[in-house]
């Protein structure tokens, strides 16, 4: 009989320290994200490498401490390119910053696809998907999904 009481004891212990844990999780929106910016910043025939400006907003009363962001960028419905951003940032209460981030893609599987689809346009419709990696305790990981077009631009 003391073996079943222990036993409930433990039980009720973990319920309650669970449901103590998930009570401090913050309850946040997601963080709106969007490309404002895809520029070629340097490329050769197997190799290019763009710099991608992303503006995240915070519809948060609270500041937002981005470690980083794990990605995937889908040009014209094609994979373009994936990775993980390990550059900090804090995104304001109620605010919104923008960022900079390195992609490297090549030819076949990136830029001669799109180059084909795009027949001359600059316009390029965008999917980003994946995971703003936080700073917050018990909320590491915020996941994403987000749509929209950008110009495509050459910087030198």
């Amino acid at each position: 009989m003391n073996k079943v009481v222990t036993r409930l004891l433990l039980v009720a212990t973990l319920l309650i320290t669970g449901s103590s844990c998930s009570s401090l999780r913050p309850d946040l929106e997601v963080p709106r994200l969007a490309i404002v910016q895809v520029a070629m910043t340097s490329a050769d025939i197997f190799n290019q490498q763009f710099l991608v400006k992303i503006n995240v907003q915070n519809p948060n009363d609270r500041e937002l401490p981005i470690k980083g962001l794990d990605y995937k960028l889908f040009l014209e419905g094609d994979s373009f390119a994936e990775g993980v951003s390990n550059k900090p940032f804090i995104v304001p209460a109620l605010g919104e910053t923008d960022f900079d981030m390195t992609v490297r893609t090549n030819f076949v599987s990136g830029i001669g696809r799109l180059l084909s689809r795009l027949n001359g346009r600059q316009q390029v419709n965008y999917v980003v998907e994946g995971k703003l990696l936080t700073d917050i305790r018990f909320l590491k990981k915020i996941p994403f999904q987000e749509t929209g077009s950008v110009n495509l631009g050459i910087m030198k």
